[in-house]
C-alpha cells in the first residue's frame, strides 16, 4: 500500500499519479458512476477550497463527504443545519464555571479537518455566517480571542434546492467562500442497478482505510499549488474573466477571489491528469463549477451554465 511504503510524507513525482488514482478508485467504490465529480471533488480538496453540493435529497451528498474523510484519514465533524441552529452551535461558546469563577472556550464541530454542514440552506443567514471567518481564515473568534482550526481545514456543505420548503438561499459573500459547486444527480442505470444488488454502501464505507497520509496530503496540495500556468493560459483567463465584467449578459462580473480560484482548480485538474501545467482545457472543464454560483444572468430565464458555455465558445483561446 502507498500508506505504507511513503509514511516519509513526501511525494515524488513518479508516483503522484499514481497515489492521486488510488483516492479515485477508493472513491468511486464508494460513490458508483461518479467518477467525474469524484475528480472535481478532489480537485477542490488539492486545491485547498471547499465544496458546495447542491442536488436532491438521497442522492449520495453526504455519502461522499464521509468517503472523502475516510480515504484521506481525517478528522471528520457533521453538523445538520436546521432552522433553530444557532452560531454557537457550530464554533463554540464561553462557559462559566462557578467552582473557578472563569469562562472556559468549549469548542464547536468546526474545530476537525472535514466539516459537513448538512443541508446548509436550511439554517437562517445568521448562523450560515458563522461559517464565514472559518472558511475565509481558517480561524474563529469568540470573545475577543482567536482561535486557529486545525490543519487541513475542508468545508463540505450539502444544499437542497431553494425550491423546497423551509430553505434560505446562500448569501453572496458565502457562495463566494466555496471555490467549486458540484450536483451529483442520478445515477447511472448500470450503477444503481449494483447499488440494488450488493447494497453496498454503507459498508463499503465503514470497511474504507486511508490511503494516504496527512503529510502526503498536504504535499499534494503544494505539488497543485506549483503546477505551471504559462503567460498565454493566464492571458486567456483574463479574457474570459474580462468577459464577465463586461458583457450585458451578467449582473456583475467575476471577483479577484473567484480568478484565483479558477486558476487553482485549473492546476490542481493538471495535476489530477497527470500534468505539472495548465492547459486551457482544464480551465473549460471547470468552468461550470467555478464560476456558475458566482455569476447570475441578468435575464433570470437563463442558466449560468448556458451563459457560461455560450462565454467559452466566444472568447478565443488564442489572441
Amino acid at each position: 500500500m502507498l500508506l505504507n511504503t511513503m509514511s516519509s510524507g513526501k511525494v515524488s513525482p513518479h508516483v503522484t499519479h499514481q497515489l492521486i488514482q488510488s483516492l479515485g478508485h477508493s472513491l468511486n467504490h464508494i460513490i458508483l458512476g461518479k467518477s467525474q465529480q469524484i475528480q472535481q471533488a478532489l480537485t477542490c480538496l488539492l486545491a485547498g477550497g471547499h465544496l458546495l453540493i447542491e442536488d436532491l435529497p438521497g442522492m449520495g451528498k453526504t455519502t461522499l463527504a464521509q468517503g472523502l474523510a475516510r480515504v484521506l484519514g481525517l478528522a471528520f465533524q457533521r453538523v445538520q443545519f436546521t432552522s433553530d441552529l444557532l452560531p454557537a452551535d457550530i464554533i463554540g461558546s464561553s462557559v462559566f464555571h462557578q467552582s473557578t469563577g472563569k469562562f472556559s472556550f468549549h469548542q464547536g464541530p468546526v474545530f476537525t479537518q472535514v466539516l459537513l454542514a448538512d443541508e446548509i440552506n436550511r439554517a437562517s443567514p445568521k448562523t450560515q455566517s458563522a461559517l464565514l471567518e472559518a472558511m475565509g481564515e481558517y480561524q474563529v473568534t469568540i470573545d475577543g480571542e482567536t482561535y486557529d482550526l486545525p490543519a487541513p481545514f475542508f468545508v463540505i456543505a450539502t444544499q437542497n434546492s431553494i425550491n423546497q420548503s423551509g430553505t434560505f438561499p446562500l448569501p453572496e459573500s458565502q457562495l463566494d467562500r466555496f471555490m467549486m459547486r458540484l450536483s451529483l444527480g442520478y445515477p447511472t442505470p448500470e450503477a444503481e442497478r449494483q447499488l440494488l444488488e450488493r447494497n453496498h454502501s454503507q459498508s463499503t464505507l465503514l470497511n474504507t482505510k486511508p490511503i494516504i497520509t496527512l503529510e502526503q496530503l498536504i504535499e499534494l496540495q503544494k505539488q497543485a499549488h506549483q503546477v505551471n500556468a504559462s503567460s498565454s493560459v493566464l492571458d486567456y483567463l483574463q479574457r474570459l474573466v474580462s468577459y464577465t465584467r463586461e458583457s450585458a449578459q451578467f449582473i456583475s462580473g467575476l471577483s479577484p477571489r473567484a480568478v484565483l480560484s479558477w486558476l487553482h482548480c485549473a492546476k490542481a485538474w493538471a495535476l489530477i491528469h497527470g500534468r505539472d501545467y495548465v492547459i486551457p482545457d482544464d480551465l473549460q472543464a471547470l468552468a461550470t463549477s467555478v464560476i456558475a454560483h458566482r455569476l447570475l444572468p441578468k435575464d433570470s430565464l437563463d442558466e449560468a451554465r448556458i451563459v457560461i458555455n455560450n462565454m467559452l465558445q466566444t472568447v478565443s483561446v488564442v489572441e
